[in-house]
């Protein structure tokens, strides 16, 4: 593959990269950041690219890899002090809660999740197949759609928890 197909098929996949740098990048620099690396990596990666699956199939198993690695990074560096202030917003419970706020509230409790469940979701907001979501995280798909419905429960509890405060 060539340089100018390579940067087609990653500018035609964008938005697999956004959808993961959201999940995992905390900040929007956090964001380009990971963005960044996942090129590199894919760029990096590429030589091993044979074919024998999708190119966007392919792309999703070394971004999610890139992105795991990266967040996994971060977390062990990451130093909490016991100063640290947090902002609480108290809101009224007849509040309507807009689509864009309903999507925030999903997006900060994916991020809760662990991160193969987070990358779990991801695919299957993408609407993959749990045939495609094997093939791109080597989890059986019948164990993916017991994991899916575990997932859906945890979700559940947790936006209902951050829409509430706690």
């Amino acid at each position: 593959m060539t340089q100018e197909e390579f940067v087609r098929q990653v500018q035609a996949n964008q938005g697999i990269l956004q959808k993961i740098c959201r999940l995992y990048g905390q900040t929007q620099p956090d964001r380009e950041d990971l963005f960044q690396e996942i090129v590199v990596q894919l760029w990096r990666a590429l030589p091993k690219f044979q074919g024998q699956s999708k190119f966007s199939t392919w792309m999703y198993r070394v971004a999610l890899n890139t992105a795991i690695s990266d967040f996994r990074k971060k977390r062990r560096a990451l130093h909490v002090s016991g100063t640290e202030v947090t902002s609480l917003e108290i809101r009224s419970e007849l509040s309507e809660v807009s689509k864009e706020e309903r999507l925030d509230i999903l997006y900060v409790a994916i991020s809760r999740l662990p991160e193969i469940e987070t990358a779990i979701v991801m695919l299957y907001l993408e609407n993959k197949s749990y045939d495609e979501m094997e093939d791109i995280l080597g989890i059986s798909a019948n164990n993916l759609r017991v994991k899916m419905n575990r997932i859906k429960e945890k979700l559940r509890q947790l936006t209902k928890n951050i829409s509430h405060g706690t």
